[in-house]
């Protein structure tokens, strides 16, 4: 069957194993000095490890795979311990994977062991943002709404995938460099990031095409003689790969640009 599964790019792996905590289905290992996928049966497709790769050299693809076996992880998972048992079930609520989660509790029920409170809890199962939140309950009631603010935008078009590399207005440009949830969750955006600035956007988690974002990003920092970079991006551990790509842009260009780099919690404030 085809479905989603990790890639792990072995050329960037340097073995460092930060993804492996990020996995409690035990889907990854280091073998030889490198990650390794060690059976399509142990691996959602959900990408918990993407974000804590500071290689940027793992990414999911679809492909012939065998289907994804949830008793057969639950038997990991329970040898684990119950912090880890917790994570688990957690990282299938918050992805909304409601069959695998009943399936999940099934096999703890026939095993005798309790399903742990993994609703209330933030635990680092490596998908904190895929995490269901209802963000108005921590809103001020008195913020003003009347002030009328300017837009900054001066360039488009914003998403990396569309952008023209050899553009002029990117010549000597400050590239303001942005997760595309960020604007959104930092209600100052135009105000505190973008006034005179070139801005690109885009989702290191979820687009599929980050390799080609590298090559287009070495070119612009290499063709245009770019002023400076600015990073916004969210505090989810997924969205810190935007800085990743970034530096092995700069890297493959042989430039040496210092990033501004600033970091947005999900209740909109800079961290």
């Amino acid at each position: 069957m085809k479905r989603d599964v990790i890639r792990i790019n072995e050329e960037k792996c340097t073995g460092c194993g930060d993804c492996i905590p990020g996995c409690p289905e035990g889907a990854l290992q280091v073998i030889d000095g490198k990650a390794r996928l060690i059976s399509d049966l142990f691996c959602d497709g959900l990408g918990a490890c993407i974000g804590t790769c500071p290689q940027g050299a793992i990414e999911i693809e679809e492909r012939e795979a065998e289907p994804y076996d949830e008793s057969k992880v639950m038997e990991n998972i329970v040898k684990a311990g119950p912090n880890v048992i917790k994570a688990h079930l957690k990282h299938l609520n918050d992805h909304g994977e409601k069959n695998l989660l009943k399936q999940a509790i099934h096999v703890l029920n026939n095993k005798g062991i309790d399903v742990p409170d993994y609703e209330e809890e933030t635990l680092a199962c490596g998908c904190p943002g895929s995490m269901t939140q209802d963000l108005t309950k921590t809103r001020s009631e008195n913020v003003e709404t009347s002030v009328k603010i300017s837009p900054e935008l001066g360039n488009w078009p914003i998403q990396l995938q569309l952008l023209n590399p050899n553009v002029p207005y990117l010549k000597h440009a400050d590239l303001l460099i942005a997760a595309d949830c960020a604007p959104f969750a930092y209600p100052n955006f135009h105000q505190r990031f973008l006034r005179d600035k070139v801005l690109i956007i885009f989702c290191p988690k979820l687009d599929q095409t980050i390799d080609q974002y590298v090559d287009k990003l070495a070119e612009i920092f290499k063709k245009q003689d770019i002023k400076s970079i600015s990073i916004v991006h969210m505090e989810v551990p997924c969205c810190s790969g935007i800085e990743v790509v970034v530096k092995r842009a700069l890297e493959k260009a042989q430039k040496n640009i210092i990033i501004k780099d600033y970091t947005i919690s999900i209740n909109g404030e800079i961290i």
